[in-house]
């Protein structure tokens, strides 16, 4: 059983997942719109990924026999100054999701929820590689610069970003 305690956070923690998933599918739009196909794939990737986080929340606190409530969302932004500022906002977003689920983290210690830690456990692996990989990509971002032609090579990276995901998630991620 879970505490309410615990219950109101995880909600939050779905409500943060699910803004994260709503963003993305914004920035893929946006992309689209600037002809960048290789970083629209890869956030239509992550705003599907975004909402498998939150519904594996969803499942659990149901699991645990409390009540996992649709969040409302607010609306995310839809218009972005460059790819770079993009990427930039959502590095800042995942540090603020990783701050999160250490707060949960936190609070499965205080309220002696060790089925709560231990589930959290895989979030804490899951951010640290997110914060990794939007760092990569930024360093990427900033190693092409500016010039007339770094939309094109940045949308190159995405692309071999996104083949090297597909391979890593099977014959499954090709559907």
């Amino acid at each position: 059983m879970i505490t309410p305690t615990m219950e109101q956070a995880l909600n939050k923690q779905i409500a943060l997942e699910g803004y994260a998933s709503l963003l993305y599918l914004s920035m893929a739009s946006w992309c689209e719109k600037e002809g960048l196909e290789g970083s629209a794939k890869f956030m239509y990737r992550q705003s599907e990924e975004e909402r498998q986080h939150m519904l594996r929340l969803f499942r659990y606190l149901n699991e645990m026999d409390g009540h996992a409530l649709s969040p409302s969302i607010p609306e995310p932004p839809h218009f972005f100054n460059s790819v770079r500022e993009m990427f930039e906002q959502v590095y800042q977003h995942e540090q603020k999701v990783t701050r999160a689920i250490h707060d949960l983290v936190a609070l499965s210690y205080e309220e002696k929820d060790h089925t709560t830690l231990n589930f959290l456990q895989w979030y804490v692996a899951e951010q640290r590689e997110e914060e990794a990989l939007m760092r990569t990509i930024l360093d990427r971002i900033k190693l092409i610069g500016n010039g007339e032609r770094s939309l094109y090579f940045i949308d190159k990276e995405m692309e071999q970003i996104n083949a090297a995901e597909a391979a890593a998630e099977g014959p499954a991620a090709e559907e």
